[in-house]
Parts: C-alpha cells; structure tokens; sequence
C-alpha cells in the first residue's frame, strides 16, 4: 500500500468492528472505529476518513439513512464510501450506489482479508 488510508469503520456489533479494525491496522490503514451512526455522525464532523466503512442493519438509523444525513450536511466529500453489511440484495447495493456509495461488499461472502482486499480494489478504482 502505497499510502496509509484513514478509515473509519462503522458498525454496531462491538465484535466486528474489533475485529476489522484490527485486521485494517495490521494491513497499514489508520484505523478510527464508529459504535453506531450516531457516534460516526460526531466522528465525520471533526475529521473526515479516506474510507467511510459501513454497515447498514443498525438500530435507531440505518447505514442508508446515515449516509442520506452526512451527503446533505456534505461530511463525505472526497470519502471513498464503501457499505460492508449482510444484506446483499440487489435493491440494497442499487440503493448504495444512488447514495454514493463507490462499492458494496457483502459480509458474509468475504474473508476480513478478502474485505481489505476489495477496499483496496473499489480505493484504487476511485482515484
């Protein structure tokens, strides 16, 4: 990797996001970590990733609410968003896509080496 990414991870499942912000560390990527929209809404006002990680199925606002929230307020500009969730109905990665999302990676179907994998990809891909 030939630059060292800021990516903020957001999730609500304290065990997943332990778990890939770990994995992202150990791959070279400065790892910041969202317990849920809320807490990224606060995290995306004071400094902005390179890489916006994020899940969809959360409680009180889902991924796809939260990012209709941070492109009105203009907190993603020029952050690669890429939605890593369970959910991986076509309806889902359309709606990501509408939402600007650069890339859609299905949790279940990928390793957290394969994600990284695919973060890199959809990254590279953008600039």
């Amino acid at each position: 990797m030939d630059k060292r990414y800021k990516i903020l991870i957001v999730d609500d499942d304290n065990f997943l996001i332990d778990m890939y912000a770990l994995k992202f560390s150990q791959s070279g990527f400065d790892v910041e970590t969202a317990l849920g929209p809320d807490i990224a809404l606060e995290k995306l006002r004071g400094r902005v990733p390179d890489i916006l990680l994020l899940d969809i199925v959360m409680p009180q606002m889902d991924g796809f609410e939260l990012l209709e929230k941070v492109n009105k307020q203009g907190l993603t500009k020029g952050v690669c968003t890429i939605i890593l969730s369970n959910r991986g109905q076509q309806s889902d990665v359309e709606r990501g896509k509408e939402l600007g999302a650069a890339g859609y990676i299905v949790k279940a179907s990928a390793t957290p080496s394969e994600v990284i994998e695919q973060v890199l990809e959809i990254v590279k891909k953008r600039s």
